[in-house]
């Protein structure tokens, strides 16, 4: 049990990629406190059906309020924090096009939740995590922001952010014992990513995976390890770095 007795806050676990790490951090013997904008009931009822222990809280990562919320609801849960997993974003619904004629209103709310929302989370998540002697703060960005993935600025946009923010915070947070890791997928076969392709969804699958060294589709399963490992005392000197994992699509 690689972080039995450890209890980890992960934001978008409703479905997809975050009831995946939820469920499988859990499994390693963690307390997991799901949350996510809608129901992480499902997610509650999957971890407990195998013997977990989790709980579930609602949050909205724009705000400020709603954050500290989720924190303050964590803690007592399980009394305290040990690992925090940004893995909320807005993704699957975006629509994409060239950078001159994306939405305006859709590039502020992306830059909203998928920036705003991350430090908001970390701000709310950092005294918990230091009352509880350190910890580790693992960032999903994207493959799409070293790549440079054309059509989508906004989204592009925010997760290089977020690998900004993973590095400056790693230095912030290092005296504190605070790791900061961010992990960059490419596209994993979940429902957002369908939602992000629609109908270009099956030639998709095949250029991203004609792309890559290990030539086929990234699933969940082939990040929760990744996770895992951010998340564990295996990783207590890894702070500030960006994992990819994207099957050989680029190398740092």
């Amino acid at each position: 049990m690689q972080l039995q007795d450890k209890v980890v806050v992960i934001t978008g676990a409703a479905r997809g990629l975050g009831r995946a790490y939820a469920e499988a951090m859990a499994a390693e013997g963690a307390s997991v406190y799901a949350c996510d904008v809608n129901s992480c009931d499902e997610t509650v009822a999957a971890i407990t059906a195998a013997g977990g222990s989790a709980a579930s809280g609602s949050v909205d990562i724009s705000s400020m309020e709603s954050c500290q919320a989720m924190a303050d609801g964590a803690v007592a849960a399980f009394g305290r924090i040990d690992v925090l997993v940004n893995n909320a974003a807005l993704y699957g619904g975006l629509k994409g096009g060239r950078f001159e004629s994306l939405d305006e209103d859709q590039w502020d709310a992306v830059m909203n939740v998928n920036i705003k929302g991350v430090w908001q989370t970390c701000k709310a998540c950092v005294n918990p995590l230091r009352k509880a002697g350190g910890g580790s703060i693992i960032n999903i960005a994207s493959l799409a922001a070293v790549f440079g993935m054309p059509y989508g600025l906004d989204y592009v946009a925010s997760k290089a952010a977020v690998i900004g923010m993973t590095r400056g915070m790693a230095r912030e947070l290092g005296g504190d014992s605070i790791r900061v890791n961010a992990v960059a997928p490419s596209a994993v076969m979940t429902e957002s990513t369908s939602e992000f392709f629609g109908e270009k969804m099956d030639k998709a699958k095949v250029v991203i995976a004609k792309g890559q060294v290990l030539q086929r589709n990234l699933e969940t399963h082939d990040l929760t390890g990744t996770i895992i490992y951010l998340a564990s005392d295996n990783s207590a000197f890894v702070t500030g770095q960006t994992h990819m994992v994207d099957g050989g699509s680029w190398f740092l």
